[in-house]
């Protein structure tokens, strides 16, 4: 029997904790929650976590602040939640590393598909090898390599950039993207797009104010480069 995948929400809110944990355990999810930075990322430190659920306004160390923190050491997926005040602060959450946002109040079944499109397993099989460039993508291991050296990326990040590359004819709007990457089916929050594509050239582009890998088509969106 599969392990269920498991989430740490980090929120001072114990109400909310509370509805997170009753809502996501209900549908076979493994939750632990945290009230601070502290408790956060040392649970995140010694316990295998599938995707944290982040509040952005925290006591002590605020999300973004974390966020960062975590980013230095893991690639878990991240979903920041944000009152419709903290708007402001979305794109620089996005810019140091959360996958995705919500914006509270929330609507449950909203968090539930949100955190299923970040959880996907991957499915097992013979490795799929693509090449973009230099790089060298090992789709099974989730690894892209330059000559011989890892760079790591986010999920999202990985997702972007294979989802171009298994394409190289095909441009890809904004909202394709979204739909084929966040899974996504109405959104226009094109922000989610903007951020990380920047994200992804600054880690794969030998020169990011100039790619040559992931490139822009202006007035539709992005395509595979050479």
């Amino acid at each position: 029997m599969s392990t269920p995948p498991r989430i740490l929400a980090i929120d001072d809110d114990a109400a909310i904790a509370e509805m997170v944990s009753i809502l996501l355990e209900g549908r076979g999810y493994s939750v632990v929650t945290a009230p601070d930075a502290r408790k956060g990322l040392a649970i995140l430190e010694r316990e295998n976590i599938d995707l944290v659920l982040l509040d952005l306004m925290l006591p002590g160390m605020d999300g973004i602040e974390i966020c960062r923190n975590i980013r230095e050491s893991s690639n878990v997926p991240i979903i920041m939640l944000t009152a419709r005040t903290e708007t402001e602060k979305v794109v620089e959450g996005l810019e140091v590393g959360a996958d995705d946002y919500l914006t509270k109040p929330f609507e449950p079944e909203e968090l539930v598909a949100r955190i299923r499109a970040r959880v996907r397993r991957a499915p097992h099989g013979e490795a799929e090898i693509l090449t973009l460039g230099d790089l060298e993508i090992n789709v099974d291991r989730r690894q892209v390599l330059r000559n011989g050296e890892t760079i790591r990326l986010t999920p999202i990040e990985f997702g972007l950039l294979i989802q171009m590359t298994r394409n190289p004819s095909q441009v890809f709007s904004r909202e394709d993207l979204l739909r084929e990457v966040w899974g996504y089916q109405h959104s226009k929050d094109t922000r989610l797009v903007n951020v990380h594509v920047q994200r992804l050239r600054s880690k794969i582009e030998i020169d990011p104010d100039n790619p040559r890998l992931i490139v822009t088509v202006r007035g539709v969106g992005y395509r595979a480069g050479e």
